[in-house]
């Protein structure tokens, strides 16, 4: 970094509950000098000891020692804060951890602002906006309006028990829920069945495809295809329907998954979400009919905010990236009511600008 440390610096700090990401940037300008990241960042389920040492860990590596009496303003975007509440449990405890960390590392006390990550990734759209609205649609789903750089409403994000509709867990949940719906024969053929079981792994004579495994020229387990004519079937092995999967096979599949299941957080469900995305790729009917699901309720969450033709919504999160699935259903929903997405990949360049906004004395 050399002499672009002889400049005034700002922080930013985009802490969700997977990962922290922290910037260095010039006060003036904004360039980002260095990028860190560390553990999980939510305020509310991480130890405040455990945040405290995350946050230093991340700060220390993007602050040379010689640098931090440089830093003139800080601003975290945190899961589980928000700036329109001071009093907040979350926004405390990120507003201690946070000023903890700088005081451990000798950086001079300045203006610190706290946030939460989806105020931040709002931010970081271009322009760094003001008004508008905040939608994240990746493991949970939860949409905000902002006013003033503040969530003034909220739409969901209710976590898995209670809600997060349309989400990376609504929809591994949908998967195996669908998966067990076609083994109990309540539900339709899907190549889900044996994808989600295949991913958990079950034994392969229980998944409803050929028991009866085939190998390929070299002597290596060929690759097994899905349920019936859904999708391509994988040199060497046989199309099985459920008409094939016998009732002792299917009850001995549902024998294995749901322990399978249960061993894990319910949060885990996500993980299936990609095979959903997947399947609707290969026409799968009952992967496309989830993922249009989804987009209904990811539509009905922004419709709650009552949106005004032509406001601005920024989306995050993996769903709604450049190769989200639900990008471009969303999309096509939202064009009917005058309304585009801005997606941007994360709160770390929104940090920032809220970071030099403190600064200089912008309105926030």
């Amino acid at each position: 970094m050399g002499n672009d440390l002889n400049q005034k610096l700002v922080i930013g700090l985009d802490a969700g509950g997977t990962r922290t990401r922290v910037v260095l940037a010039g006060a003036a300008d904004g360039r980002v000098l260095a990028e860190a990241t560390a553990g999980p960042g939510n305020a509310l389920t991480v130890p405040p000891r455990q945040l405290t040492d995350c946050l230093a860990e991340a700060l220390a590596a993007v602050m040379p020692e010689g640098a931090r009496d440089r830093v003139v303003a800080v601003a975290g975007g945190f899961a589980g804060a928000t700036a329109a509440d001071a009093g907040d449990p979350g926004t405390v405890r990120a507003r201690r951890a946070l000023t903890e960390a700088l005081r451990r590392l000798g950086v001079p006390e300045g203006p610190v602002g706290i946030w939460s990550d989806i105020e931040a990734a709002f931010a970081a759209a271009p322009g760094a906006p003001a008004d508008g609205l905040a939608l994240v649609a990746g493991t949970g789903a939860v949409a905000m309006r902002i006013a003033g750089r503040q969530a003034t409403t909220t739409v969901d994000g209710d976590g898995w028990l209670l809600g997060d509709e349309g989400s990376g867990f609504w929809i591994g949940r949908s998967a195996v829920r669908a998966a067990l719906r076609m083994a109990d024969g309540r539900g339709r053929e899907t190549v889900l069945a044996e994808r989600v079981g295949r991913s958990l792994g079950l034994p392969v004579d229980v998944l409803p495809t050929g028991s009866v495994p085939s190998y390929d020229e070299t002597g290596a387990p060929a690759p097994v295809g899905p349920v019936c004519a859904l999708g391509p079937v994988g040199a060497g092995s046989r199309a099985v329907g459920a008409a094939d999967w016998s009732r002792a096979r299917r009850e001995d599949f549902r024998r294995h998954l749901l322990p399978a299941v249960m061993a894990d957080p319910p949060i885990r469900l996500a993980r299936f979400a990609p095979l959903v995305a997947e399947a609707a790729g290969e026409q799968d009917a009952v992967a496309l009919e989830i993922l249009d699901e989804a987009a209904d309720h990811l539509l009905a969450t922004v419709r709650a905010l009552e949106p005004g033709p032509g406001e601005r919504i920024v989306a995050t999160g993996g769903l709604l990236g450049p190769a989200g699935p639900m990008t471009a259903p969303l999309t096509e929903r939202l064009r009917v009511l005058g309304l585009n997405l801005d997606w941007v990949p994360d709160g770390g360049p929104g940090a920032v600008a809220l970071a030099r906004f403190m600064y200089d004395g912008r309105a926030l």
